[in-house]
């Protein structure tokens, strides 16, 4: 994305609190790492302004995708950001589960799933790209052509990016880990040595979590 956009998301997160950095007291990740950031982008919703310019930027980058009919929005956080952006193009809207449901129909993709349909997933936040992948690969398997996903951030893990061209789907955010650091130092969230530390994790995550675990043991 444009430099000037992804700034300006990244601060909009930043201020709202949907992206909060502590590198002293890190947060728990539901798989045990221990991380100094945290991001929930649903806050954006309660955030009209907020809304709006996400909203129209995820219109705007649609524009960098092939052709498609429909929108999806990956369960959970992608589906109103994707239900916002085919109110716009007034496109048909689905959304797609992890899994599907263990009663009723029992579907893992909701609305009408038409075959041979191009289909853009978004999504809220790219870590290691799991859960988009999960969803890229349910589209495909009902027969629906996926052009990409786009989703409002990313950590920039390297794995996600392996993943994500492994399963050769292309992959756009309107924001990510380095630019957020950047304006984070720059709007005086975080100081110059707080962010080398930010930057450490993002190295190598799982590492920064273990040496912290440790460290806070002795």
């Amino acid at each position: 994305m444009e430099t000037e956009t992804a700034a300006k998301v990244a601060t909009y997160l930043l201020q709202i609190n949907a992206i909060k950095l502590d590198s002293q007291k890190p947060f728990t990740w539901a798989s045990g790492l221990r991380s100094p950031i945290y991001c929930d982008n649903r806050l954006s919703l309660s955030f009209p302004q907020v809304r709006t310019f996400l909203k129209k930027s995820l219109v705007d980058a649609t524009k960098l995708f092939p052709e498609f009919e429909r929108v999806a929005g990956v369960a959970t956080a992608g589906i109103p950001h994707g239900m916002l952006v085919a109110d716009v193009l007034d496109l048909p809207f689905l959304y797609i589960r992890e899994k599907p449901k263990s009663h009723g129909r029992q579907n893992q993709i909701e609305g009408e799933v038409k075959e041979g349909a191009k289909i853009l997933l978004i999504e809220d936040l790219i870590s290691t790209g799991g859960s988009s992948l999960q969803a890229v690969r349910a589209a495909r398997e009902a027969k629906m052509e996926v052009v990409g996903v786009l989703a409002l951030f990313s950590y920039g893990f390297p794995e996600a990016a392996d993943a994500f061209a492994k399963e050769n789907c292309p992959l756009i955010t309107l924001s990510n880990y380095s630019v957020l650091l950047k304006e984070a130092t720059r709007l005086n969230y975080i100081t110059e040595e707080e962010a080398g530390v930010l930057e450490n994790w993002s190295n190598n995550p799982q590492k920064w979590s273990d040496t912290f675990t440790k460290n806070s043991q002795n």
